[in-house]
């Protein structure tokens, strides 16, 4: 027998003669936490965590070069702790990344003037694919096994494969976590909410460098139209109850 597929869930299955196109239907694993507006429960089988810009850029470990990185690094310590819970239970990993191409040939003027403002004579290109700023902080060490998405506007869904990648291996819930969590964490998980994803803001997981108020109304918007909210320490009891 061999199998023809990109994960258990979403494969065919070769042998004696005839291919097997069930693609590998599986048992449920559902566990429930709370969350906000209501408690919810998820198929593990189907759930990916989304883990969006936990890069050098915006985390750097010395706040002196980047005042913004204080508050952008307090996701790491939670995602320290969920991250390999959720491994070991074989949910995917999803790195969403900054990562343009050095030519910056597919942004248009308004993404190249947003993060260009204080800058505008420096020719410089952005958060350019394989330099050290697009790193993922040291803290937040990939696997191999992981899934690493590079992505070119504030929403990880436009002009990337994320979108393929999750649907090819039959992933319909998403956990969202990284920062900006009023920007490319809530933007990607808006438009994964259009395209009928369920999606789960972990907003232990998530920060800001943006004022408060910013993260209320994400956090308002996000349990009153697009998911719920819920924080790490109730996916972990789940992950960890009998």
């Amino acid at each position: 027998m061999r199998d023809l597929g990109p994960s258990s869930r979403s494969t065919w299955r070769i042998a004696d003669g005839y291919i097997d196109l069930t693609r590998g239907a599986m048992e449920r694993r559902s566990i429930e936490f709370r969350a906000e507006l209501s408690p919810v429960r998820i198929d593990l089988n189907s759930t990916a965590l989304v883990v969006i810009d936990m890069q050098v850029f915006f985390c750097a470990p010395n706040p002196d070069e980047n005042p913004d990185a204080k508050a952008s690094r307090r996701p790491i310590a939670p995602l320290s702790r969920l991250i390999p819970a959720l491994r070991s239970t074989s949910v995917p990993i999803v790195w969403l990344n900054w990562g343009n191409r050095p030519d910056e040939a597919n942004l248009p003027p308004s993404v190249r003037y947003a993060f260009n403002r204080t800058r505008l004579d420096d020719p410089q290109p952005f958060l350019t694919r394989g330099t050290p700023q697009t790193e993922i902080v040291d803290e937040l060490e990939p696997h191999a096994a992981d899934i690493h998405v590079e992505k070119y506007r504030i929403s990880g869904f436009w002009d990337t494969p994320l979108d393929s990648i999750l649907r090819a291996r039959r992933i319909d819930t998403l956990l969202f976590a990284g920062v900006n969590v009023d920007q490319c964490v809530y933007h990607s998980l808006a438009d994964a909410h259009f395209l009928g994803y369920n999606c789960v803001l972990l907003s232990d997981c998530c920060a800001t460098s943006s004022p408060s108020y910013c993260t209320e109304a994400t956090l308002y918007n996000v349990k009153a139209c697009m998911g719920f909210v819920t924080e790490s320490p109730s996916v972990l009891s789940a992950l960890n109850a009998p």
